[in-house]
C-alpha cells in the first residue's frame, strides 16, 4: 500500500495550523495574564455577547459545568456580569464588563499579530481566497449536520 504524504493532507495541515496559532497565541498573550481558556471565553462573549451560558456551552462545544465554573473565576474578577434576561428570570445573560475592555483591546492586538504573521506574504487576493475557501470548507461541513 502506497503511503499517503501527510505533508499535504488537508486534516493534517489543518489541525497542525490550529495548533501551532493556538501555540504562537499562547506564548504572546502569556504577557496578558490569561489562560487559553479565559481568552478563549472573552473572544467568544466579545463575538457573541448577550449570549446565555447554556449558549456558549454549546458553541464553544464545553460541557456546562466545566463553563460555569470558568465563568465563576471570571465573574470574581469583575471580567463578566451575568444579568437576568428580561422575558426570563431564570435566564442569565453574559457580558463583558468595563473592567475588562483594556485585556479586550490587548487580547484584539494580539490575536491580529498573530493573524498577521500566520498569513506572512500573502497579497490581497491570496488572503481573501484563502478566507473565502476556508468559508465554503465550513459551510459544507455544517450542512452535513452532526
Amino acid at each position: 500500500m502506497e503511503r499517503e504524504n501527510l505533508d499535504r493532507n488537508f486534516g493534517f495541515l489543518l489541525h497542525d495550523v490550529s495548533r501551532l496559532m493556538k501555540t504562537m497565541f499562547d506564548r504572546r498573550g502569556r504577557d496578558l495574564g490569561l489562560t487559553r481558556s479565559q481568552w478563549w471565553v472573552l473572544t467568544m462573549l466579545y463575538a457573541k455577547e448577550g449570549v446565555t451560558q447554556s449558549e456558549l456551552a454549546d458553541f464553544m462545544d464545553l460541557e456546562k459545568p466545566t463553563l460555569g465554573r470558568l465563568l465563576d473565576r471570571m465573574q470574581e474578577k469583575y471580567w463578566i456580569e451575568r444579568r437576568p434576561d428580561s422575558l426570563d428570570r431564570r435566564v442569565n445573560r453574559l457580558y463583558l464588563t468595563d473592567k475588562v475592555q483594556e485585556i479586550m483591546r490587548a487580547l484584539r492586538k494580539t490575536a491580529a499579530d498573530v493573524r498577521k504573521d500566520a498569513l506572512g506574504d500573502l497579497d490581497e487576493v491570496d488572503r481573501e481566497n484563502f478566507i473565502d475557501t476556508l468559508i465554503k470548507i465550513k459551510n459544507n461541513l455544517s450542512s452535513l449536520g452532526s
